[in-house]
């Protein structure tokens, strides 16, 4: 192994050698290149020194040539430069005298000028003076006409509720009138409202002429237009916000409380914006309620609002409030409330009744006792969810039956006008304690029904004189009326708009015979009107919201709802009872 490893090693040392003395030749080639190369460099560095002095001698000579023609040019170029000067003065006299000639025409002018602005100024402060008359009359203007606008618009709310009076004391039914905006719907093939009137698609026939006034531009083929007017009690046009409309509903919530029912009612084709006015965004889709945007809340949110605000301002546990909610479908009543056995609410077919009062009821309808608005809101979005609604044509969403929700108010008083000593006002404000809490309880336990809200047996001898004021905000959401032809419905649809239609004349005919003091009101010629035949006949403060879709397409139904509206404002009932609350005298 030794002899093997020494011959490897003097192989690779030998191979090493040879790269090195191939290195040191490459290396003096290179040194031989380079000092050829400097010795031609040096060659050419002599032959150019040579040539440069040369070119020395050559320039010296030029130089002194060229110094002799300097001067001879110097002496030709002074004479010229005189004879230049000579020339400049000559052409500055003239310039002089020109330039004296110029400023004397530019005083005159600035004379003439100066007069002429001084003339304008008096001219400007003469229309200043006059601007400043004529503003300050325009101010006078102004000041009287936002005096007469103020006066006008007190008159106009004077004569408003002098108006509401009258109608009270009739017992005329207040209509309002709302007109929606137009919306992609209004289209033939959805498009937006801007491409339709690039296309020359219909236009917006129905208007608010002012807040009583609806204006309908009708127009046919081959015909002059036509405008048609209605009065109402109050029009809202399109821009109006949910909050204007209820700031007109909101009296009524008062007169519940002090002891009138209260309907409110919305009427109008699928698509014209009901459920949006009574419900609002969040809850017409049947989502969650959010009060994120509490600006687009409808009626019923806001009136539930606004009752239980009331109801704060009184003694605490002298009111409590149940909430119950129906739908009319196909003619057949539901209880959107009710329960199965596991708690899990569906619609269950309830019958309206007559009372040995001459009352309507609903056996074993459902109320659920509510102590706030979210309570309230939770179970309408329940019965929402159970609430029908088909697609149309007309409207994707559209619902196929009629909302009822009822807000009973309970109002716990003492008996009629009876002396009670100290002790026995202290006994009747504990047993008033014990009735407006015991009840609520029992409800939210046990599935409540007319029977089971009335006075427990325990307390019966207690609360003789203890009295329970009963009276209700009934909120309805009517289905829209609406054309076969144009929903395009076929089918369980088509059963269903025949329905609606059917209810929705028996309503009309209904309202007819009580303007025509008719011996016989055909309400049960439907679910509907049987199930508010105590709003309708005149045991309630009535308001019928009419929707309006304000496109050419929709004229039609339009002015059908128009013309319901009509009708019903001029249906008397006469004076709407009130519920009597009898307030206790104290023994001096």
């Amino acid at each position: 192994m030794r002899p093997r490893s020494r011959l490897d090693l003097g192989s690779v040392w030998a191979q090493r050698l040879r790269q090195l003395e191939q290195r040191l030749r490459t290396k003096e080639e290179r040194i031989v290149v380079l000092e050829t190369e400097n010795a031609a460099l040096h060659l050419k560095l002599a032959e150019y020194q040579g040539l440069a002095g040369r070119s020395t001698n050559e320039v010296l000579q030029l130089y002194s040539a060229h110094g002799q023609q300097q001067k001879l040019q110097r002496s030709s170029v002074v004479t010229q430069l005189h004879g230049a000067i000579k020339r400049l003065k000559q052409d500055l006299k003239s310039l002089h005298s020109f330039a004296l000639e110029l400023s004397k025409d530019f005083q005159r002018q600035s004379k003439t000028y100066l007069h002429r602005v001084l003339t304008a100024v008096q001219g400007v402060q003469l229309q200043n003076e006059a601007m400043q008359m004529f503003q300050i009359k325009a101010f006078d203007l102004e000041q009287t006409l936002q005096e007469v606008t103020e006066r006008y618009e007190k008159e106009k709310q004077k004569r408003r509720a002098l108006h509401n009076s009258l109608v009270e004391l009739r017992g005329n039914i207040r209509v309002h009138c709302r007109i929606r905006p137009l919306l992609p719907l209004d289209t033939a093939a959805g498009h937006s409202v801007s491409q339709d009137r690039q296309r020359n698609l219909p236009e917006k026939v129905t208007y608010a002429a002012d807040d009583e006034t609806v204006l309908v531009k009708c127009s046919r083929p081959g015909h002059a237009s036509i405008n048609k007017t209605f009065q109402f009690e109050r029009v809202y046009n399109a821009s109006e916000s949910q909050e204007v409309v209820f700031a007109d509903v909101a009296p009524l919530l008062t007169s519940l409380l002090d002891g009138y029912n209260v309907c409110i009612m919305a009427y109008g084709q699928t698509g014209s914006g009901k459920t949006y006015t009574m419900l609002g965004p969040q809850l017409e889709e049947n989502t969650a309620y959010c009060t994120e945007n509490e600006s687009e809340l409808g009626i019923i949110p806001r009136a539930t609002q606004e009752v239980f605000r009331l109801i704060s301002e009184k003694p605490p546990g002298s009111y409590w409030v149940e909430v119950s909610v129906v739908e009319v479908y196909n003619n057949e009543i539901f209880d959107l409330l009710a329960k199965d056995s596991c708690g899990k609410v569906f619609g269950v077919k309830r019958d309206v009744v007559t009372t040995k009062e001459g009352k309507r009821d609903v056996p074993l309808l459902v109320y659920e006792t509510v102590e706030n608005t979210s309570e309230f809101l939770h179970l309408v979005n329940k019965g929402l969810q159970l609430r029908v609604r088909h697609p149309t044509l007309v409207h994707a969403h559209s619902s196929r039956s009629h909302l009822v929700v009822t807000l009973t108010i309970t109002t716990v008083v003492s008996g009629d006008n009876f002396s009670m000593s100290w002790e026995d006002e202290q006994t009747s404000q504990r047993l008033n304690k014990e009735v407006s809490w015991t009840f609520p309880q029992k409800m939210r336990d046990n599935t409540s029904t007319s029977s089971s809200r009335a006075s427990s047996p325990t307390h019966l001898e207690a609360t003789e004189k203890i009295k329970q004021v009963k009276t209700s905000l009934q909120l309805v959401d009517l289905a829209g009326s609406e054309c076969v032809g144009m929903s395009g419905v076929t089918g369980a649809a088509l059963r269903e708009t025949s329905f609606i239609n059917r209810s929705l004349s028996a309503l009309a005919d209904v309202l007819g015979a009580i303007a025509e003091q008719r011996t016989h009101v055909p309400y049960r010629n439907s679910k509907l009107t049987h199930l508010l035949q105590d709003s309708i006949g005149g045991d309630a403060k009535l308001l019928v919201m009419l929707c309006i879709s304000p496109g050419q397409k929709y004229l039609t139904e339009s002015m059908q709802s128009l013309g319901f509206g009509t009708r019903a404002r001029q249906v008397q009932r006469g004076q709407v009872k009130k519920k009597n609350f009898p307030l206790p005298s104290k023994a001096k």
